[in-house]
């Protein structure tokens, strides 16, 4: 993983507020909860059937009956429990769930989300995704600024399926942090080593710019 990435985890993982009950999707956002101190006090949430979710672990150490929603394997804590998908889902469309972080393929200065299906590519479907971003009181998205042929992934307006419309709060990429308003993209710090004019040139929308100096992460 580059370094621009686990800066990017490292920074989300400061949204993560003690006694939040927070669910991590697949990919990169997984990855946030290994940069939170041991023991620090949140109940992780995955929709396989489990809450209370310990640290992940190889194959050799691991119980081969619990692994996340991406097929990890992960270990209990104190106070686990296990549930059927059924009132997995029942917590997440009752919105009980503070906070979600979700990878993306596209995101709109709306804050519409396309996160499931690249057309012409092989996917499993559109899993919990669509649920978890218009059901949890907070979205939060990470993911690369661009994609792997430098386009933007942060739009005027998503060219791919939807997900969910209207539902991300905030963006963390490898360049920026950056809110969702109702005024569109809005630029709250920036990546050490870029400058503000490298952010803008990426970003595939207007970009509000705050009046003093960027915090760095």
């Amino acid at each position: 993983m580059s370094d621009a990435k686990a800066r990017m985890i490292a920074r989300a993982a400061q949204e993560i507020a003690p006694g939040m009950v927070v669910n991590l999707g697949i990919g990169l956002p997984t990855k946030v909860v290994d940069h939170l101190p041991s023991g620090f006090p949140f109940c992780l949430h995955t929709e396989n059937g489990m809450t209370g979710i310990g640290p992940s672990l190889p194959p050799e150490r691991a119980d081969r009956n619990l692994i996340d929603a991406g097929g990890a394997y992960v270990s209990p804590i104190p106070g686990s429990a296990y549930f059927d998908s059924g009132t997995s889902f029942a917590l997440v469309r009752s919105g009980r769930l503070d906070l979600t972080m979700l990878g993306a393929f596209e995101v709109a200065q709306s804050g519409d989300l396309a996160n499931w299906k690249i057309p012409g590519r092989f996917s499993p479907g559109a899993g919990g995704a669509i649920e978890l971003a218009q059901k949890a009181r907070r979205v939060v998205v990470l993911t690369t600024h661009t994609d792997r042929t430098g386009q933007p992934k942060l739009l005027e307006a998503c060219t791919l399926p939807l997900t969910a419309r209207g539902c991300v709060d905030r963006i963390f990429t490898d360049m920026a942090v950056i809110d969702v308003t109702p005024d569109g993209f809005a630029l709250r710090e920036i990546a050490e080593g870029l400058e503000v004019d490298q952010v803008i040139a990426a970003t595939g929308a207007p970009l509000t710019l705050p009046g003093g100096e960027l915090p760095r992460f």
